[in-house]
């Protein structure tokens, strides 16, 4: 039962379910009694939500510039998690941005809970918009957004929450984040036909955060001139322990790329990801450049800081969706997810991943036991020569493809260790 949820965990799937049925009835018994404002047409006023981390809301990029192309005259507001506040400041398709922590995304920061979240959603009927489309398909923020009071919501159900809709578009898991998104915004502003074409995002970085990174990346050579060698960016962090390549490969890729190509190599990362960094940075022989930026950047200075490097290495994160956005050659190390459905919006990513059975498993959230506590084998599987091969590609100039691009991935490299070997 309720086997139509795209819900891997079973008692997490029946609980959503009896919600829905709950909801179900409870819209029967109403609807009589129900007075519903006519929306305009074409909307005057719409509303986007997209609540969740960095790299969800760069993958939205496209059908956020794609609902402004539809409707141009419309005003658009854009509902985020305050951590994404800055990067949505710099989407130029949208009108305004607020903000709104959920509890269940915070990682631990200040946050609403439900009933907080509930009280400060009904707010926004004052701005009377005509659709309201929910980029995630969660029944918590369908709730948020039936809130709002818009005549036409939009959202998908394969999470729960479709009584709270209007229009329930099914999404398909075999395609990209990117493309689901799309089909959403194509329904939801009645677009017939053909899919809406996926445009790589691009950031236009500010003024002052290109000038702060340039600070932080400033460096001369023994003779006075700026260093020769290729600068290289390394996320070692990956915000979840399942997708966490061991922290002292990332060192041993450092020393390689100084040894083989005298790169500068620049350290990213949150505060949080300080012990994995100096797991890494512990690995690095004397003498190499290093510039430890973890815990030192805010998003638009990040943002600045990957435009500036010659090839980015990072795994599963939104820094690797944040560098695609700004153009930068990308190295990404893919696990238990499919970069075919998260991979970076960049057709010049270099996808690293092994070849073992079980990936991707996409249990991200709830991995697998014999994952939790250790590297996951899929991730265990692909050795420091694999990266450095996808480098040295970028380097070269011959990088050419990515995971994010159906159905062919001409850029792809896979790392066929499976023995742990290296």
């Amino acid at each position: 039962m309720f086997n139509g949820l795209q819900i891997s965990d079973r008692r997490e799937r029946w609980l959503v379910g009896a919600a829905d049925a709950v909801l179900t009835a409870g819209e029967a018994l109403l609807r009589p009694f129900a007075r519903r404002r006519a929306p305009a047409v074409p909307p005057r006023r719409i509303l986007l939500l997209r609540l969740e981390r960095i790299g969800d809301l760069l993958m939205a990029w496209p059908a956020i510039a794609a609902v402004r192309h539809l409707a141009p005259q419309a005003r658009i507001d854009l509902v985020v998690g305050s951590w994404n506040e800055a990067i949505a400041r710099l989407i130029d398709a949208v009108d305004r941005v607020r903000t709104l922590d959920a509890n269940w995304l915070s990682r631990g920061a200040p946050a609403h809970g439900l009933t907080g979240l509930i009280r400060h959603a009904r707010t926004w009927r004052t701005d009377e918009y005509d659709l309201a489309i929910n980029f995630e398909g969660d029944i918590r923020s369908h709730l948020l957004m039936a809130c709002s009071g818009a005549p036409r919501r939009v959202g998908f159900d394969m999470a729960g929450g479709g009584p709270l809709l209007t229009d329930r578009v099914a999404y398909d898991p075999s395609c990209h984040v990117a493309d689901n998104l799309l089909r959403l915004v194509a329904h939801a502003l009645d677009v017939p036909g053909q899919p809406l074409p996926r445009i790589e995002p691009r950031l236009k970085v500010p003024i002052d955060a290109r000038e702060a990174a340039r600070k932080l990346l400033a460096g001369e050579g023994g003779d006075g001139r700026p260093p020769a060698g290729p600068l290289i960016g390394i996320q070692v962090g990956s915000g979840r322990q399942v997708k966490q390549w061991d922290p002292t490969r990332f060192g041993d890729l450092g020393a390689a790329l100084a040894r083989k190509h005298g790169a500068r190599l620049a350290f990213t990362g949150s505060a949080e990801d300080r012990p994995l960094v100096e797991l890494a940075l512990a690995r690095l022989p004397k003498g190499i450049d290093v510039i430890d930026l973890c815990g030192r950047l805010d998003l638009p200075t990040l943002a600045a800081v990957l435009e500036g490097l010659s090839v980015f290495i990072t795994g599963d994160t939104g820094p690797m969706h944040l560098a695609a956005a700004v153009g930068a050659p990308l190295v990404a190390i893919f696990g238990p997810s499919d970069p075919r459905r998260w991979g970076p919006l960049s057709s010049g990513a270099q996808i690293v991943h092994s070849e073992v059975p079980c990936r991707p498993c996409n249990r991200i959230r709830r991995p697998p036991s014999h994952c939790v506590g250790t590297v996951p084998e899929c991730l265990a599987a692909i050795g420091v020569g694999d990266v450095l091969q996808a480098v040295d590609r970028l380097l070269a100039g011959t990088g050419n493809g990515s995971a994010a691009a159906p159905p062919a991935v001409p850029g792809e490299i896979a790392a066929e260790v499976t023995d742990g070997r290296r």
